[in-house]
């Protein structure tokens, strides 16, 4: 009778402590209302619903992880179904947590808010990631795609535990140059890894879709800060990869420096610098191992699985125009629905600011069940 008790006792407490399923990937691990300012004197909130979330997502290399990030949630009324979620991905923001795209959002310094203010206009909810290692402990994967896109579908599948919001919200991604590449990686990873979200279109422009292409090209020049950053990146998400220990001491001051900035403070770092200066051997990044990591994460050998809106400048002084002329090719030559644009004498902000509009609007027609217009 005594064993009976003793085993009933421990088979309650089991249930009372083993959760109702094991942790997943898009799990909301927390969530806080918080206030958007969109200056940094915060004179005046925003008035949207704010959320500063933390969620469950995995890494480039397949073990489960912690992100940050942030839903906002439009005020203005929504009857047409399912009130529908952009997942945003912010362009570089640089390497340290202060960075984060969550927390400049809260403290009034994040720059790409006309976009986000666009979408509350439409009624939509933006669901913020702030990627792997950006706001929350370890370092920033910075550049790495894999990580990337499934850190922007994570946040998408955390943003419907969000009051007001739905499991069935029809999905747009949308992200320029970091957050570019991370919305393509997305584009190329949702079937697999995340099928459960409604995606219905992908708008990515200035994407650094190969970046051993891109690095070769900022290697020495202005963006070489960049290049050094993803070098950093690629060491957080790979710790097979060689870095701390082939940089010399210049290196290690400038790549030290580089983790704890933002891309503002990242391009001062040392432009028209070479990596090759800032390391004990030669062509680090040509050593098997990073090359095998570095094709991993290259775009362009999946089909989207969803309607994409891609465009670039070409007179784009960071990401090569040539970078996004072949994963346009290659996504067409893979049967993929694309429509391409690119932007005659724009360079990279500039692509941005002209075009980024554009590229709501075209997730708003996706929203709206409006036909795409391809042009492969």
């Amino acid at each position: 009778m005594q064993l009976r008790t003793v085993l009933a006792a421990v088979l309650l407490f089991a249930a009372l402590v083993t959760p109702a399923h094991a942790a997943a990937p898009g799990d909301l691990v927390s969530s806080r209302e918080v206030a958007w300012h969109p200056e940094p004197l915060k004179l005046l909130p925003a008035p949207v619903q704010a959320y500063d979330i933390r969620y469950r997502s995995t890494s480039a290399t397949g073990t489960s992880t912690v992100v940050s990030g942030m839903v906002l949630v439009s005020p203005l009324p929504w009857t047409n179904g399912p009130r529908p979620i952009v997942a945003y991905a912010m362009g570089t923001q640089g390497m340290a947590d202060r960075c984060a795209p969550s927390r400049q959002l809260q403290n009034g310094t994040e720059v790409e808010i006309a976009f986000l203010a666009q979408a509350m206009f439409q009624g939509w909810a933006v669901a913020v990631t702030d990627y792997e290692g950006l706001g929350t402990p370890g370092d920033h994967t910075y550049a790495v795609a894999r990580s990337e896109g499934r850190a922007l579908l994570d946040v998408a599948r955390a943003a419907t535990n969000i009051p007001g919001l739905s499991a069935e919200a029809p999905v747009g991604v949308f992200g320029y140059s970091q957050g570019g590449q991370a919305a393509s990686a997305a584009a190329e990873q949702w079937k697999d890894y995340a099928p459960d979200v409604n995606v219905v279109g992908v708008a990515a422009g200035g994407v650094p879709a190969d970046l051993s292409a891109v690095a070769k090209f900022n290697d020495g020049n202005a963006g070489s800060g960049l290049v050094f950053a993803a070098a950093a990146g690629y060491a957080a998400a790979y710790q097979e990869l060689p870095l701390d220990d082939v940089l010399n001491a210049r290196g290690k001051q400038v790549v030290d420096q580089v983790r704890d900035s933002c891309v503002a403070e990242i391009a001062l770092v040392a432009p028209f610098t070479r990596l090759n200066a800032l390391t004990t051997r030669p062509d680090v990044i040509q050593d098997p191992l990073w090359q095998k990591r570095l094709k991993e994460n290259t775009l362009g050998s999946v089909k989207p699985a969803a309607p994409v809106y891609l465009y670039h400048g070409t007179l784009d002084e960071l990401i090569p125009f040539s970078v996004g002329q072949k994963l346009r090719s290659q996504w067409c030559s893979l049967g993929a629905d694309v429509q391409w644009t690119p932007l005659p004498l724009a360079g990279h902000i500039t692509a941005v600011s002209a075009w980024g509009t554009n590229a709501m609007n075209w997730l708003g027609d996706r929203f709206a069940g409006r036909g795409t217009r391809p042009n492969c």
